[in-house]
């Protein structure tokens, strides 16, 4: 485990439990904080009640689609500087980023692969709240 910046409070949403899961696990292995949610309204009452520094959503949750939450939270004040990281078995990185989502990855899930996004987007949170500080 080898954990570069402080660990993140994430809220992963996802609706297929073993992937959600294993997300879970590789996440806490590096020591962060993960919360789950199985569909997208779950995922907002959380994201009021914890706010999260990462959310990791599937695109194809019921209730409220991945895509529809970051267009959510985006929109809102409260919840704009929340990053947002859109996992998909589809090919949609220009839908999520047209979304406001931070980051796209495609499935299937690669514990490498997840830890190294989650891990350059905690460098771009830190460096956004450097330069916050700093002015």
């Amino acid at each position: 485990m080898v954990t570069l910046l402080a660990p993140l409070s994430i809220l992963l949403v996802e609706r297929d439990p073993h992937v959600r899961q294993l997300a879970k696990h590789f996440l806490s292995d590096e020591g962060h904080e993960v919360e789950t949610a199985t569909d997208g309204l779950e995922a907002i009452v959380k994201v009021r009640l914890r706010r999260p520094d990462l959310l990791i959503t599937e695109i194809l949750v019921p209730k409220l689609d991945g895509l529809a939450l970051c267009r959510q939270l985006k929109a809102d004040p409260e919840t704009r500087s929340i990053y947002v990281l859109v996992l998909s078995i589809l090919a949609a990185a220009a839908r999520s980023k047209e979304a406001g989502a931070d980051g796209f990855m495609l499935k299937p899930l690669a514990q490498s692969r997840l830890i190294a996004m989650v891990q350059e987007l905690a460098t771009q949170r830190s460096a956004r709240q450097h330069a916050q500080e700093s002015r």
